[in-house]
């Protein structure tokens, strides 16, 4: 598989070199929102599970290798990241229990029945249309830019695909965080668990990392916060924790993280 890697295509190895993912060299690559997600992601064995905007596959693949949860579906509506996202899940001999689709998350009836999957993940774009400048590299502008589809597109979609008492998760801007928690209230996924996570002490919050359950009664369980990066550079331990739990380098193979 790796002798057919084009040129402008690398393979990063996670979970100590158990995982390896095929991305572009010059387009949208996975960074520590897609780890943080992946860790916080409460899934068991016998989940169904659907990763809304798969991208790279990245986080569909590490709770197959880590939860190995029963079946596992990624959707992404671009045509060349469900290519090399199925070459990976190949090259990791996960065709048994990861699926990769291409498919539109704003028409939820064609991803699939309603009420199929226990658990939903998604990390959506995080940038309004018309805000800030628009990257010249399709692949960037789709996977940064709502174009295809806002956050409230991803949680009727999970809402849609999710069982009763299902659970989604999603890592969002913090800045954007009244936005998310609203939208999934409005389709009946009720906030149950919440994180914040800081550049480094003293920073505002960067992302916030949430829990909602279909169908949920209102109780919100608000955990500490995660620091990136700690007082005297480097990263945190907590960060470093989450890298020792995925078993990957800090320096390994992703994109330049978003809060740095």
């Amino acid at each position: 598989m790796e002798e057919s890697l084009s040129v402008t295509e690398t393979v990063d190895e996670i979970l100590e070199g158990r995982l390896r993912i095929i991305q572009k060299k010059g387009g949208y690559r996975f960074s520590i929102d897609s780890l943080l997600l992946a860790d916080f992601a409460c899934v068991r064995e016998d989940d169904s599970l659907i990763d809304l905007g798969t991208g790279s596959g990245i986080v569909a693949m590490i709770l197959a290798c880590r939860r190995r949860c029963r079946r596992i579906v990624g959707i992404d509506i671009q045509e060349e990241f469900v290519a090399r996202a199925k070459r990976s899940v190949a090259l990791n001999s996960l065709e048994g229990r990861v699926e990769i689709r291409r498919g539109d998350i704003r028409r939820p009836e064609s991803l699939c029945p309603p009420g199929t999957f226990d658990a939903a993940v998604f990390n959506p774009p995080y940038r309004r249309l018309r805000s800030g400048r628009m990257n010249p590299d399709p692949e960037k502008a789709l996977a940064r830019h709502e174009l295809a589809g806002a956050v409230g597109d991803f949680l009727a979609a999970a809402a849609h695909a999710l069982r009763e008492g299902g659970r989604a998760y999603a890592i969002y801007p913090a800045a954007r965080m009244v936005e998310i928690v609203s939208q999934m209230r409005a389709r009946r996924i009720e906030t149950k668990r919440l994180k914040m996570v800081h550049s480094r002490p003293g920073a505002q919050g960067a992302f916030v990392l949430v829990e909602g359950v279909k169908g949920g009664r209102e109780e919100l369980a608000v955990e500490p916060p995660l620091y990136i990066y700690g007082e005297t550079g480097g990263y945190s331990p907590e960060m470093a924790a989450v890298f020792r739990s995925l078993s990957v380098s800090p320096a390994g193979g992703g994109g330049q993280s978003p809060a740095s």
